[in-house]
């Protein structure tokens, strides 16, 4: 039997992980460099891909930033042909770049709706089918989709996002219908409220937020390094079992 500890390990991964310049996307690139993976940090604000990188350097990881706006059409297909040019195959996918508009059904316009639509589930379905021969040829893949609770339970203000989430969480099932035959193991994470910079844009305001806390038996938001945990398990040989699930981490608020 192997030791606990290497189950977890990624020692000898690559892993690509989207909108790692900041928030949970930075986090979970770091949790993940101090498992052991050398990685593909994508984002588009420089000096934060710059600082994560080295974080990453210090503890004797590789890391190669790409600088891309995944909103634009050909944003993810360039991503993901130059992280395989890189290091020839990725073993871990982390799906986390996203966007949400807070606007109600008739507030919404068609090209806001459309930037959350390529963001949050054109570019994941995109940068996964081009990875995927490679995982489908080593008999071995990770892809961990960052989506969300407001996919399952309906918020005011959160059309665009609530669709392009519940998408994700369908597209990870259907992958998985056709993937996991070969060794690839697909999951959505479901956070409710996250305290990054779009948490706060979103729940900072006492008055808003209050009702929503309300809600949630553990009684707080979530933080970044909660998600990123659950991400390292979901990326690792630790959790080979688990297959096209959308898992909420969430302080109980779904069971309420």
């Amino acid at each position: 039997m192997s030791n606990f500890f290497d189950r977890f390990s990624l020692s000898g991964k690559k892993s690509l992980v989207t909108g790692a310049s900041k928030g949970i996307g930075e986090v979970i690139a770091k949790v993940l460099a101090e498992a052991g993976s050398d990685l593909v940090i994508v984002g588009r604000d420089k000096n934060g891909l710059n600082n994560t990188q080295q974080f990453v350097k210090k503890l004797g990881r590789d890391c190669l930033i790409i600088s891309s706006d995944l909103s634009q059409k050909e944003g993810p297909e360039k991503v993901a042909r130059r992280a395989l040019d890189y290091y020839g195959t990725i073993d871990v996918l982390i799906n986390n770049a996203g966007v949400t508009l807070l606007d109600s059904v008739l507030s919404t316009n068609i090209e806001d709706w459309e930037k959350v639509q390529a963001t949050n589930l054109r570019a994941p379905f995109m940068i996964a089918k081009i990875l995927a021969p490679k995982m489908i040829e080593q008999r071995s893949g990770k892809i961990v989709n960052i989506s969300s609770l407001a996919s399952e339970y309906a918020l005011e203000n959160h059309i665009a996002y609530s669709v392009s989430k519940s998408g994700l969480n369908m597209m990870t099932k259907a992958m998985t219908a056709e993937w996991t035959r070969y060794n690839i193991q697909i999951n959505s994470v479901c956070p409710t409220v996250v305290m990054t910079s779009m948490g706060e844009l979103a729940w900072g305001d006492p008055e808003k937020s209050a009702p929503m806390l309300a809600k949630i038996p553990l009684g707080r938001f979530g933080q970044p390094s909660e998600i990123a945990d659950l991400v390292l398990f979901l990326s690792s040989n630790a959790s080979d079992f688990i297959c096209g699930q959308s898992i909420f981490i969430d302080g109980g608020f779904s069971v309420m």
